[in-house]
């Protein structure tokens, strides 16, 4: 005898954390599209399909709801290059953060937009928390391709303006989607990220004078 199982009842803890993750993909939505300024609690609340004061339960304010799909952004961009030290091989750590970099380009392309239109706007609605939190990522990254750099292991200008490349070449594909699509006649397919992300791996490691890791070579990304 077979019984069947019996569909458990949603306590208040789940759906508190439901309401919150739709809130935010709904604030997602909204801020790229519209910015800051552009971007009411109640057109959050809409896209969310719920009733403003629940909104206004979980965040108190427009600016609260703002910070927190900004918080979003930069636990997004952790990466396996946050984890790299001085002692591991430059080309595998860049080539996989350029890869990180263009697939968060692709499956969320509106957080890269509300950080971009924020920047744009001269980052007024940056909390000093964010602030300081993305400056020390910054500088500990730094840190480690100036000591790749002194080792002889990369062949580097100014780490800071191999990183500002980096990102430039690997969120224009969220930023500017619309004129690649615009350009392209249609959208970006699997096979267009895997020649980006392949193309950008070999304009920066061949321009630092590192090898191309195998595993994104061009030939690889064809046969996956």
């Amino acid at each position: 005898m077979t019984h069947k199982k019996t569909k458990q009842p949603r306590t208040n803890d789940n759906i508190r954390k439901d309401n919150y993750k739709k809130i935010l993909a709904a604030a997602e939505i909204e801020f790229a599209k519209s910015g800051f300024k552009g971007t009411t609690i109640q057109n959050v609340a809409d896209t969310a399909d719920l009733p403003k004061a629940n909104v206004l339960y979980y965040f108190k304010s427009k600016s609260d709801l703002y910070l927190g799909v900004l918080k979003q952004i930069l636990t997004l961009w952790n990466s396996s290059f946050d984890r790299a030290t001085a002692n591991d091989d430059p080309a595998d750590v860049l080539a996989a953060y350029i890869s990180e970099k263009i697939e968060i380009s692709r499956t969320r392309p509106a957080l890269s937009k509300i950080f971009a239109l924020e920047i744009i706007n001269g980052g007024l609605n940056l909390d000093d928390a964010f602030k300081k939190s993305h400056l020390d990522w910054v500088q500990s990254r730094i840190a480690v391709i100036q000591a790749w750099a002194e080792a002889g292991k990369i062949n580097v200008l100014s780490p800071h303006h191999l990183l500002y490349n980096i990102w430039a070449s690997c969120q224009h594909y969220a930023d500017f989607s619309a004129q690649i699509e615009q350009l392209n006649n249609r959208p970006m397919n699997e096979l267009d990220y895997q020649q980006a992300t392949q193309q950008v791996i070999q304009l920066v490691l061949k321009g630092c004078d590192l090898r191309v890791p195998d595993t994104f070579t061009a030939k690889k990304l064809e046969t996956d």
